[in-house]
């Protein structure tokens, strides 16, 4: 993660901004008040996926389960959809 402080930051923002969208590398901004962490787009969507999968009780394993058996095998969930699946859990 690139850590800067906000005057180098305000003074090249649209070069940060542009290599964080571009590398998905995170960038640290540091404030009198705090930091701040500039995620690309697509980091920020797998985060927000990433904890839902792991909200939901038993789907982690559940997906665990179904990438570990061999194609065809795993037929517990049969043809229902991911959010079927997670209908089911909640």
């Amino acid at each position: 993660m690139t850590n800067i402080n906000v005057t180098g930051f305000r003074k090249e923002l649209f070069g940060y901004l542009d290599q964080v969208a571009k590398f998905n590398e995170p960038l640290n901004i540091s404030t009198k008040n705090g930091n701040v962490v500039v995620l690309s787009e697509q980091d920020y969507r797998s985060l927000m996926e990433t904890l839902y999968i792991e909200s939901v009780p038993g789907l982690k394993a559940r997906i665990a389960q179904s990438l570990s058996s061999p194609r065809g095998e795993f037929t517990e969930l049969g043809n229902r959809t991911l959010e079927e699946l997670m209908q089911d859990e909640l």
